[in-house]
């Protein structure tokens, strides 16, 4: 079915040049992510200054960056990919060095089939009987004779 929209060709998609941009949607995973791995860094290290030092400063920085970045990195990527737009789909770049070949209108094609044979049905003949050929004997023809000739000496 592509084939034959695309005229007989693989379609192969190709951006436009020039367009080498990110789209919104990919942006804001990257974000989420990052976000993320950075609580991964930024709240041990906290949590220790605060064991270290004993000031509260940390401990409510420590707090607050868990919140932000274990829980907001997660919707932040959870929102980009719900609502933020995606990439482009790109469209169809018919290569130049090849032409379709051009396909005849329907008048111009009568019949699928081939055309007729010069030797019609008219120079058939019916084969010839051979039924005068023996027929081959059954497999179990002389297992039943064997059997007929059982049944009659023990009557």
């Amino acid at each position: 079915m592509v084939l034959l929209a695309h005229g007989g060709m693989i379609p192969q998609y190709h951006p436009a040049p020039g367009e080498k941009e990110i789209s919104p949607r990919r942006k804001g995973v990257k974000q989420g992510a990052l976000l993320l791995l950075l609580g991964a860094v930024l709240v041990p290290a906290l949590g220790v200054l605060y064991g270290w030092t004993g000031v509260e400063l940390f401990g409510f920085f420590c707090a607050l960056a868990a919140v932000i970045f274990f829980i907001g990195g997660p919707l932040r990527m959870l929102y980009a990919g719900l609502f933020e737009e995606g990439a482009q789909t790109y469209q169809f770049v018919r290569p130049p060095s090849y032409a379709s070949p051009a396909i005849p209108p329907q008048s111009a094609r009568l019949s699928a089939l081939p055309p007729a044979a010069a030797n019609s049905a008219g120079s058939w003949r019916q084969r010839p009987q051979t039924a005068e050929f023996a027929q081959p004997q059954s497999v179990t023809d002389n297992t039943t004779r064997l059997l007929d000739k059982q049944k009659t000496e023990s009557e």
